[in-house]
């Protein structure tokens, strides 16, 4: 009988040194594989289309920008934007702390609402196909809901069926009665005044929702129906089954909303119509990137903080 080669011998060795390493890999390892695949479309598209843009906007912020033959004449001006912002901008200030406040209000206004509702349209009932497209509307017409949104047609429908008042071409809920109410019930000042910012921004809460209702209906959806089974039989109530089954498995689902939410958010305010009219109609470019940035770098800390705090609260079934 023949020996093989010493060549061969060893190339059969490797490979079987390389199947051996891979059957080594833990599932842990291999979740980690699919999870960077699954986001390599994003990482390929954030290095290749929006990296140069950002480095390109933070040099704008830095420098002041000239118009010149060949373009733009840049020269050094260090972080005096960033200075002038704060000190001289004769709006700038309260236009952040309003659009960082229309997030702290928004995000969790929003997330609540989406829940609720996708609970309730999750549910047997006729109609239930109806009731489903009735949300999903604004999202699949957004740009007619949007030119809608600001019209004075808009404002006078909004105003007659809620009762509202008009000022100055928009309208806004009479809430005074209702943090009366409250505080009167014993809720607190803070609490009342929350609530009643959510019950001004209804209409833009509303419109908002439609992409987190569909998430979580889908997030509701996928949970097996042998858990709420298996809890019924042990007596389980339905307020009980959401709280201990329901909304620790979609806890999840929720943490990508609020995420959503906050990017959603990040262009539906004063400060980012702010930031394009400083930039395309008094054409000062670097002032423009200057906001951005300081806009950016603000919303980065709350998702961040955001994230971790809600993170430790995440249930992951496996």
């Amino acid at each position: 009988m023949s020996r093989l080669p010493k060549w061969m011998t060893r190339t059969g060795e490797k490979r079987r040194w390389g199947l051996k390493q891979r059957n080594k890999l833990t599932l842990r390892q291999k979740k980690a594989g699919l999870g960077v695949l699954f986001v390599s479309p994003w990482l390929l598209g954030f290095i290749f289309l929006f990296l140069v843009p950002l480095y390109q906007s933070f040099i704008y912020s830095l420098n002041k920008l000239t118009l010149g033959k060949g373009g733009f004449d840049t020269s050094y001006a260090g972080f005096s934007f960033y200075q002038e912002l704060f000190t001289q901008h004769p709006t700038f200030n309260r236009t952040l702390v309003e659009a960082i406040m229309d997030i702290v209000i928004n995000v969790p206004s929003i997330t609540i609402f989406s829940l609720f509702v996708a609970t309730l349209i999750n549910q047997k009932f006729r109609g239930r196909v109806f009731a489903r497209a009735i949300f999903f509307l604004p999202v699949l017409l957004a740009a007619p809901v949007l030119s809608l949104e600001n019209s004075s047609q808009m404002t006078f429908i909004a105003a007659s069926i809620t009762g509202a008042t008009t000022e100055g071409g928009a309208f806004a809920f009479t809430s005074f009665e209702l943090k009366r109410m409250l505080l009167e019930a014993g809720l607190g000042n803070g609490i009342g005044t929350y609530i009643t910012g959510s019950v001004d921004r209804i209409y833009e809460v509303i419109s908002s929702s439609g992409v987190q209702i569909l998430i979580f209906l889908a997030a509701l959806q996928s949970i097996s129906p042998s858990l709420y089974e298996a809890a019924k039989i042990e007596g389980t109530t339905g307020y009980e089954a959401f709280w201990k089954i329901t909304l620790p498995m979609i806890s999840p689902i929720m943490l990508t909303n609020v995420v959503y939410t906050v990017i959603d958010s990040y262009n539906r305010n004063q400060l980012s119509q702010m930031i394009k009219d400083t930039a395309f109609q008094s054409l000062n470019f670097s002032q423009s990137a200057a906001m951005a940035w300081v806009y950016f770098l603000i919303v980065s800390i709350i998702l961040l903080v955001t994230t971790g705090l809600i993170s430790r609260k995440v249930f992951y079934y496996d």
